[in-house]
Parts: C-alpha cells; structure tokens; sequence
C-alpha cells in the first residue's frame, strides 16, 4: 500500500492542467493503485493525480455508494441544472471548509486502469466530488469558485494559515 503525499496550495502542480493519459501502461496502473490507496485514507472522499504531484488526467474517489474507485481521462458529460449549497473543503486546503454552490447532480465518463468505459454519476457527495477532482485536473481549486466575499475570505485564511 502507498500513501502518497498531498500536495497543498501553493505548489504550482495543482494550477497545471493535467494531461490526458494516452496509453495505459505499468506506471499508469501504479498511479491508479497509489491514488486508490491515498484515498483510501479515512476523512478522504476524493483524491485527483495532481494532488500526489502527477500531472495526468485521473482521479480517485472513496464513496459510501460508491466504494473506492478510480478514473481515467474523466470527462463531465452532464450537471444538472439544478443547484446544491454546502461546505467543501480540500486535503490541497488542509482544515479549511468554505460555502460553495454545485450543480445537484454530475455524471462523467472515461475509463478504468484496464481501459475498460466507466462512468461516476450521482448527486449531493458524489455530484460536488465529481466537479470538484475535475476542477483539479483542469488546474482549479474549489476556492476560485466561491462568492466573492467569501473568497476574500479563504484567501486571507489560507495565508494565515499555511
């Protein structure tokens, strides 16, 4: 089993869109094992690549419904109109929970570590981990989309804090 580091804001890894995996190969399916065992951590629901320093398009999840899973080159293919607020935080943002608004249902596609389809879909945890891993692999991290003074907020925090 690895644990892998996290890394936490700052380290310019997660401002980097990732890379799409073209071929899966040994080291990819190393990276879907070590992303599987780092999530599988307690108090962990997701786990995206560049977060363990890897910048290529995978991420994990840890969900009741959902058990531990990994996914390559996710693609968001559908978010529902509808809306969910709530607090979220991040292991990139150690012990920092803001108030962020999310489509109430996401639904992605891509593929397992044997190239095998696969899709992640679901609403309330499963909806907000979805966009949330995806933000990260897309170089974002969920305090760009907080309101506005909230943000301000998580910004002074996080200096203080890290």
């Amino acid at each position: 089993m690895t644990l892998r580091e996290i890394r936490v804001v700052g380290d310019p890894v997660l401002r980097t869109p990732c890379d799409p995996i073209r071929e899966i190969t040994d080291a990819t399916r190393r990276l879907a094992r070590d992303l599987m065992d780092t999530v599988d951590d307690e108090g962990r629901a997701g786990v995206a690549a560049n977060q363990i320093g890897v910048s290529q398009r995978a991420f994990s999840w840890n969900l009741e419904d959902h058990g531990v899973g990994v996914i390559l080159n996710p693609v968001i293919v559908e978010l529902s109109e509808e809306q969910q607020d709530g607090d979220e935080g991040c292991l990139s943002v150690p012990g920092l929970w803001f108030p962020r608004t999310r489509a109430a249902f996401a639904r992605c596609v891509g593929t397992d570590a044997e190239g095998n389809e696969i899709e992640l879909a679901g609403e309330g945890i499963t909806a907000r981990l979805i966009q949330h891993e995806v933000g990260h692999l897309d170089g974002a991290l969920y305090i760009d989309g907080l309101e506005r003074s909230v943000k301000k907020q998580a910004l002074r925090q996080i200096r203080e804090t890290l």
